[in-house]
């Protein structure tokens, strides 16, 4: 059967994949109305195209922190990318730096920040998670500039893990031949297993719950590297993130897997797009399965996109292939809703291209 959208991976993988890994990477938060309603949300913007513009020409090109990229569709960090395929997280880079875009490295990657760098030339962001001895958050964001990494982006939504009940269920663990490569000198990268979930476990004794706003600018006294905050969701904290040095903020809430009943990321954005008053560019993941998400993103005044998800559940289908299709499909999607909507190129993407619940109606266009 022909793939011939993202979300037809999901079913794939699930058939591939082990029951506790499966469920590792597709479930949420306790209920998971977060995780259906990153999703529902898109489905309640609407188009606004204007018609009769010459879209022969398209361009998606785009700048992040200052480099450039093909598209602002980027790769965001998920975990233990070898077990959803052999070739991990060497796959996924290289399938990114195909696509001419950004990939983000996980802390918990099953391949270490050498090993990613050495699949050859892209560019690549380190996902961090801050442990409670620093020391080895030092020589992790060392090793990662050292690498060639070229932003940290700071994951600032998990001082606990949030309570994902199939993991529970499954007693989640990862797999016996797998470790956590970044910590594997420091006796870090096992997870034991645990009357729960082995990763909460993990969590608990390990990532440090004290971390606050002064850990923000504690990182950039040991960095030269650009710090994004990943895992912003109201205008109060992305005001606070421009005071505390962000060089940029990632709408996240984490895949819907950390606080259940939080709004969707696309719901959540454009609160903290107008705080930041473009100060600082400001990314969006959750819930990206369509060129058109990227556009209505966009329109709200995202920066660029992340997705998830469907690189992990594309790599169990068909490894690095299944990646490039993936970021092939959302691009050509992508491109379609430009033409479609009348925009040539990605500054031409406004708020007036979409209508959304919020929206106050508008006044009727005079003759």
């Amino acid at each position: 059967m022909e793939i011939t959208n993202v979300t037809e991976y999901d079913a794939i993988a699930k058939a591939k994949l082990p029951k506790m890994v499966y469920d590792y990477y597709a479930s949420g938060a306790e209920d998971q109305w977060t995780l259906q309603e990153n999703r529902n949300a898109f489905a309640r913007i609407l188009f606004r195209p204007r018609i009769l513009i010459d879209v022969n020409k398209i361009d998606m090109a785009t700048t992040v922190l200052g480099f450039k990229i093909s598209m602002p569709i980027m790769v965001a960090p998920t975990a233990f990318q070898k077990m959803a395929h052999p070739d991990g997280e060497y796959a996924t880079a290289r399938a990114a730096s195909a696509a001419g875009t950004i990939m983000t490295l996980s802390s918990w990657a099953t391949s270490s920040v050498e090993e990613v760098a050495s699949t050859g030339p892209g560019i690549r962001f380190f996902q961090l998670y801050v442990y409670k001895n620093r020391k080895v958050v030092e020589q992790l964001v060392r090793r990662a500039e050292k690498a060639g990494f070229k932003a940290i982006a700071l994951t600032v939504d998990t001082p606990r893990l949030g309570r994902r009940e199939s993991d529970i269920k499954n007693r989640f663990t990862l797999p016996p031949n797998l470790t956590l490569k970044n910590f594997e000198g420091l006796d870090l990268g096992k997870m034991d297993e645990a009357n729960d979930s082995g990763l909460a476990s993990y969590v608990a004794g390990q990532i440090d719950r004290t971390l606050s706003w002064k850990d923000v600018q504690w990182l950039q006294t040991i960095t030269k590297l650009p710090i994004l905050v990943k895992g912003v969701l109201t205008g109060e904290d992305a005001r606070i993130a421009i005071q505390a040095g962000a060089a940029g903020i990632i709408v996240s809430n984490h895949g819907a897997r950390q606080l259940d009943y939080v709004p969707a990321t696309i719901s959540a954005l454009e609160e903290v797009v107008k705080a930041t008053q473009g100060r600082i560019p400001v990314f969006l993941d959750g819930g990206v399965r369509r060129g058109t998400d990227v556009f209505k993103a966009l329109a709200l005044g995202a920066s660029g996109i992340f997705i998830g998800r469907p690189v992990v559940f594309s790599l169990a289908a068909e490894g690095e292939a299944g990646v490039r299709k993936v970021l092939q499909m959302l691009r050509d999607e992508f491109e379609l809703t430009m033409a479609l909507s009348g925009c040539r190129s990605l500054k031409e993407i406004s708020r007036n291209h979409i209508t959304t619940e919020w929206d106050t109606p508008r006044p009727s266009a005079r003759l």
